[in-house]
């Protein structure tokens, strides 16, 4: 199973999973149209840009994991 990390740029994510634009947002980021989401990592927006702490880094990626794992079940149910 692939799996988000904290290493993943932005724009990679965004990339292969659309629908986290609603997580982001969730968690405070407009990184949705901003250029530097080309080279930020999750981590650097986290905690360098937005000054948010490792807490919020670790359930942000267990949030964007378990948007990864219920698409595919549902995927699956659909097929």
């Amino acid at each position: 199973m692939k799996k988000i990390t904290a290493d993943w740029p932005i724009a990679k994510l965004l990339n292969e999973y659309p629908q986290s634009v609603e997580i982001l947002l969730k968690y405070g980021f407009p990184c949705v149209g901003c250029a530097m989401s080309q080279f930020e990592s999750l981590e650097q927006g986290v905690q360098v840009v937005h000054g948010m702490d490792e807490k919020v880094l670790k359930k942000l990626m267990k949030d964007l994991n378990s948007m990864i794992d219920n698409t595919k079940k549902s995927k699956k149910k659909n097929s």
